[in-house]
């Protein structure tokens, strides 16, 4: 009987091991999209330098947001860290409706994204989306955005082509996260009026005196842009890659910790791995609750990150 039993026991032990490697084949490489934002190039850089550690492969791609939503409906990507809701309603909600996305999880679930102003205007009064267009000589009628496709630009041109809040004679400048802001740290400098894209976390909530604007919760979501961020997947993922699903399900961030990855990599001679590195380090309590459940990707227990023993959290 003792004999038997210590058998039992170890063909237990090895069906165990068999189901934490039970993942197929094609989640060995994680796909990511990368929309070129700093929040999300610094939650992307710290997973992938996380699922190394795990016995994975990763891949990233700097995609636009339409390209994006379209290379996870049509599997050639498989996650995706960015999905602000509800700017990108419009992109995302068919997919998500169909199954051919599913979401994961909301990975930081109070954040802003709306129109915002810098200081001298909202001195003057505009505090709003329809004040705007009584400041179109100060604005140079301008509102700046973000890349081409981006959702918050094109909520900004509806407005703008059906004359909503009088913003008919306005042009939407369209440009990368760097080139706009460039521009307003620059309008800053030289104390003139700027509206443009704005969200937190981010750096510029602290780098510039600016307001964000009320009165676009048709557009940009209640309470002044009040937003959630989420993981999304390519539809089967959760199903295919169920260690993974897990590790993601887990995987949320605060405020606090993304601001302190962006502004991190904003410093002069510094790198995205490192920073991303350096906070795995720091944040051993969160790592470790992230890991809970998830095993290395050929099975057995997960014991140290990056030379270091696994927090006791998991």
């Amino acid at each position: 009987m003792k004999r038997l039993m210590t058998w039992i026991l170890a063909v237990s032990l090895t069906c165990v091991g068999s189901l934490e490697a039970s993942e197929s084949p094609q989640c060995e490489v994680v796909r990511f999209a990368d929309v070129g934002w700093t929040d999300v190039t610094m939650t992307t850089a710290v997973t992938r330098l996380l699922l190394g550690e795990l016995g994975y492969r990763t891949q990233v791609s700097r995609l636009s947001l339409p390209e994006t939503y379209a290379a996870l409906a049509g599997g050639k990507i498989d996650v995706f860290l960015g999905s602000w809701m509800p700017a990108q309603a419009a992109l995302a909600q068919p997919h998500l409706d169909t199954g051919r996305i599913e979401k994961l999880q909301t990975n930081l679930p109070v954040v802003r994204y709306t129109l915002a102003v810098l200081e001298p205007a909202y001195k003057a009064g505009l505090h709003d989306f329809a004040d705007i267009q009584r400041f179109q000589k100060e604005l140079g009628g301008k509102i700046y955005g973000l890349e081409r496709g981006n959702g918050g630009n094109k909520m900004v041109q509806s407005m703008i082509d059906g004359n909503v809040f009088g913003l008919q004679d306005f042009t939407l400048v369209e440009s990368s996260e760097n080139d706009m802001l460039n521009h307003v740290e620059l309008a800053q400098r030289l104390g003139k009026s700027a509206v443009f894209l704005g969200w937190e976390p981010h750096p510029m909530n602290e780098q510039l005196r600016m307001s964000y604007l009320s009165g676009g919760d048709a557009y940009f979501g209640p309470n002044n842009g009040a937003a959630e961020v989420s993981t999304v997947a390519r539809g089967g993922f959760s199903k295919d890659c169920q260690n993974l699903n897990q590790l993601f399900t887990n995987m949320t961030f605060t405020i606090a910790s993304v601001s302190k990855l962006m502004a991190a990599v904003q410093e002069p001679n510094t790198n995205r791995r490192r920073v991303a590195k350096q906070w795995i380090k720091d944040n051993p309590g969160a790592v470790a609750n992230w890991l809970k459940g998830v095993s290395l990707r050929e099975g057995g227990a997960i014991t140290t990150i990056l030379g270091t023993p696994l927090a006791s959290a998991n």
